[in-house]
């Protein structure tokens, strides 16, 4: 199944052999993005979402769509090419993580198809492919019985239905339509327990009660009890987190049911133990045990359901600007699964009804239901064997379960107990931003704030607070914390509330506190509506103005990234994850990441001393856009952030620039500890940064999809791998001329590693020797210039463009040119900034082999040679 989706998209009826990918961004589609495909246990999706589309090019999409569904070109030569790439995507998949999910899957499916089958294959079946019997797998398996074509988008319905029928009506079977294949049922005399040993892998458990799996009928009862469902594991799973907050014996512990593969009906339990895996199997089993015993509150059961009401009212704001994309993915997945598609007002209308009779009893009810089944699987993956393997697994499987009553008190919240902020602030200038429906704001204390009022997104309003100066707040050779913030600073509380009285404070309503840090900024962010803007400022400026620092969330980060540390070094990916933008940054401890030691020695103190004084800092920029037709955004602005008190920056003069990995003639080499047919190799180029020459960071972007354009050619064609390289044009804005870089790198084998560099020092090169083409230019700026004009639509795009555009008119000058800058980059621009940057005796290299290798015995397994490296 894997290998004809490749075949599909190598060449069809209409499409000659491997020019599908140009042919796509020609019309402004981005491959692997707006063109793509999947291939599940139990379907084959292609997608295509054309971004801009006339009457022609729909005609001519759907035509060439068709041939390549209809009759792809099924050749020796192009099954001997293709079964080479997936079979080193099958190489490259291959890891600890992949033999897990297998194992895991094998063991918890076991004597069914979906325990031995995956839709990639094996290196057996791949081998003894050839065009005849691909041909007749596509033949038997893809037909128009069992096909369904989805169109969504701005157009007449009559017409799609028209194109559909004119290039697919007309599609014929060939032969009798096959059996449908027997998935199977859940077996009981299959071994229960299971153990996988992975070197460097955290321990897991995995609980699963398994149920056959039924058809449904979609109907409003189903549609009742598929809600009550996840109700239920709500009630759960609220309880497990309970647990982990106050001190448990697992770092994360959830459960979930889920309808699989038309093949069973499973809950599943994920328990990542702080250690001693029978304490967390046995509290895990101890919160169901309460689950199944004890009814719930009608208070525990009104506090899931506001959320799930809560999610589903923003499902129906957000519907008139839903992609058409999500709206097709909705309707192929409900084919898939056998049910149908319900407008967001029929599920808040159905929920509201179906709420109202969740009562204690019938909740208990179907938790009884969704935790008991006849099959029981539970596997350990575990870093070391454990005493007694298996048989040790089923004794802890057997062992009494005694409940554990882990509910969450109910205590009376409301935003009255948040601490005074003063007196409302009052404005001190008020100013349109020129050319944009955007109002300027500067209160008396020095806070400032951009205002867009305007219905792009009905009964949404978006908040993004901009305080202190984020990256820049850190000289680059300091020790820091910012490696805390993104997990421990919005949990550690507001006020005199933690995270309990936080999720209670914001139940069932559009509040939140996202956190993130830029370069020249520490960032909070929500997406709430009219209704509740009022609070959610509020709770925000208190953050800043009064935070509470409780030590829970600090420890719970200090265990987590412990546990996790030895899998910082288990593949390629996660060496780049961890290290690859401080290596790129000279060693920058902004970027560097925390030591062992450094994660060890975290403590509650120790975070708030180095956040305290940035949480204080100013200035503070105040983002709100969406819909405020209702509200006084002025009068809420000047209750919150305008009665804070003045605040002062805090910026050491070490912190205003970023150096770039110094030049190697030779790559740097890092180790992984995972397999040994596992590489990566990456190189960069310093280029700049900041505000002043956005142009040119908007032609880098063209840049580098070229030169991914190419890359991605010349492996596929010369090396015959799945490799799916990256490269990736970074300008910081936030520090001036410097910080920027062009990445350029893969996954690959050990045995590429020299190749890579190679291919890319002769693409750099021809990009500095010749403009590249008009077709060249035109097929990867296009797909470039249909991301911005879909992206320009959008409120969240224009907060990003103009984040720090109250202290910087430059941000707002550069906001307005993008159109102008993305349309009208030449090929001699593509030229100049390759001449400019891609300078060899500035790039900088990078591999990551398996521990051990050297990049000669690399170079060699492909009959190479390359030198030593440091």
């Amino acid at each position: 199944a894997h290998l004809l989706e490749h075949l599909t998209f190598r060449g069809s009826l209409h499409i000659p052999d491997g020019e599908t990918k140009r042919i796509w961004q020609r019309f402004g589609v981005t491959f692997g993005s707006d063109s793509n495909a999947q291939t599940t246990p139990t379907q084959t999706v292609y997608q295509l979402d054309l971004p801009s589309v006339t009457s022609t090019t729909l005609d001519e999409s759907m035509k060439l769509l068709s041939g390549m569904v209809r009759e792809p070109r099924i050749t020796d030569a192009a099954v001997t090419a293709e079964r080479g790439v997936v079979l080193s995507e099958l190489r490259e998949q291959d890891g600890p993580q992949k033999r897990i999910a297998d194992a895991t899957s094998a063991h918890l499916f076991a004597g069914q198809l979906l325990g031995e089958r995956s839709p990639i294959g094996t290196t057996a079946a791949l081998g003894a492919a050839n065009a005849n019997s691909v041909q007749a797998f596509h033949d038997r398996w893809y037909r128009p019985d069992r096909a369904v074509v989805v169109m969504v988008g701005d157009g007449d319905p009559a017409q799609f239905a028209a194109l559909i029928g004119k290039y697919f009506g007309d599609w014929k079977e060939a032969g009798a339509n096959p059996a449908q294949p027997d998935f199977g049922k859940p077996d009981p005399s299959q071994p229960v327990a299971k153990e996988i040993v992975e070197a460097n892998q955290p321990l897991a458990l995995t609980l699963a009660m398994i149920r056959p799996w039924k058809k449904r009928v979609d109907t409003v009862e189903n549609t009742r009890r598929l809600y009550l469902e996840y109700l239920a594991q709500a009630l759960v799973n609220r309880r497990l987190e309970n647990r982990a907050r106050s001190g448990g014996s697992y770092l994360v512990a959830t459960v979930s049911q889920d309808y699989v593969s038309r093949s069973a009906d499973v809950t599943s339990a994920e328990i990542v133990p702080l250690g001693d895996w029978k304490a967390a199997l046995a509290d895990v089993r101890g919160v169901i045990a309460d689950a199944v015993q004890t009814p719930p509150s009608q208070a525990d059961i009104d506090r899931e359901a506001n959320e799930i009401e809560a999610f589903l009212r923003k499902e129906l704001e957000n519907a008139p600007n839903e992609p058409g994309s999500r709206l097709a993915d909705d309707m192929v997945r409900a084919v898939d699964i056998g049910e149908t598609v319900t407008s967001p007002k029929g599920q808040v209308d159905m929920f509201a009804a179906i709420r109202a009779s969740a009562t204690p009893q019938v909740m208990l009810d179907i938790s009884r239901a969704i935790f008991a089944a006849p099959v029981t699987r539970l596997v350990l993956t575990t870093p070391t064997p454990i005493e007694g393997g298996d048989k040790a697994l089923l004794a802890a499987l057997a062992a009494p379960v005694t409940a554990r009553d882990d509910r969450v008190a109910a205590a009376k919240v409301d935003f009255s107990q948040l601490p005074a902020l003063g007196q409302p602030g009052t404005i001190a200038s008020e100013t349109p931003l020129p050319g944009l429906r955007v109002q300027r704001l500067e209160f008396a204390n020095g806070v400032t704030a951009l205002v867009a009022d305007n219905k792009v997104e009905p009964g949404k309003v978006r908040v993004n607070v901009r305080f202190g100066s984020g990256n820049r707040s850190v000289a680059g050779n300091a020790p820091n914390l910012l490696w805390t913030g993104d997990y421990a600073l919005m949990a550690s509380g507001v006020g005199p509330w933690g995270q309990n009285e936080l999720d209670q404070a914001t139940n069932g309503r559009q509040i939140q506190m996202g956190f993130d840090i830029d370069d020249d900024a520490f960032e909070m962010t929500a997406e709430s509506n009219p209704a509740d803007l009022r609070d959610q400022l509020r709770l925000m400026a208190t953050k800043l103005a009064v935070p509470r620092w409780d030590a829970s969330p600090i420890e719970r980060l200090r265990v987590g990234l412990l546990t996790g540390f030895d899998l910082n070094d288990a593949t390629p990916n996660a060496v780049l994850d961890r290290n690859l933008r401080g290596w790129l940054a000279g060693g920058d401890t902004r970027w560097a990441p925390p030591s062992r030691a450094a994660i060890e020695g975290l403590t509650p103190a120790a975070f708030r001393a180095f956040w305290e004084p940035r949480l204080k800092s100013g200035p503070i920029e105040v983002q709100i856009f969406g819909d405020l037709e209702s509200v006084d955004y002025k009068q809420l602005l000047a209750e919150s952030f305008g009665a804070l008190a003045p605040r002062q920056p805090l910026a050491p003069p070490g912190g205003q620039s970023v150096a770039f990995a110094q030049h190697n003639a030779k790559p740097f080499v890092a180790y992984h500890t995972g397999d040994k047919g596992q590489a990566a190799a990456m190189i960069a180029w310093p280029t700049s940064g900041g505000i002043d020459n956005m142009r040119d960071a908007r032609a880098m972007d063209v840049l580098a999809a070229i030169f991914n354009d190419r890359l991605f050619d010349r492996l596929r064609a010369e090396q015959g791998a799945s490799y799916g390289p990256v490269v990736d044009s970074h300008w910081p804005t936030g520090f001036e001329k410097s910080g920027g870089y062009l990445l350029v790198g893969s996954l690959l084998a050990p045995k590429d590693v020299n190749r890579l560099y190679s291919i890319a020092d002769d693409i750099a090169a021809d990009l500095v020797a010749r403009p590249v083409s008009a077709d060249e230019l035109a097929r990867n700026a296009g797909p470039i210039r249909e991301q911005v004009a879909r992206a320009t639509t959008g409120n969240l795009y224009w907060m990003y463009l103009l984040e720090g555009a109250t202290r910087d008119p430059r941000y707002i000058k550069a906001a307005m040119a993008i159109e102008d800058d993305v349309t009208n980059i030449s090929a001699a621009d593509i030229q100049r900034l390759a001449r400019q940057y891609l300078v060899p005796g500035r790039k900088w290299s990078l591999a990551v082999l398996p521990k051990g290798m050297t990049l000669a015995q690399a170079a060699a397994l492909d009959g190479g040679a390359i030198g030593g490296g440091k």
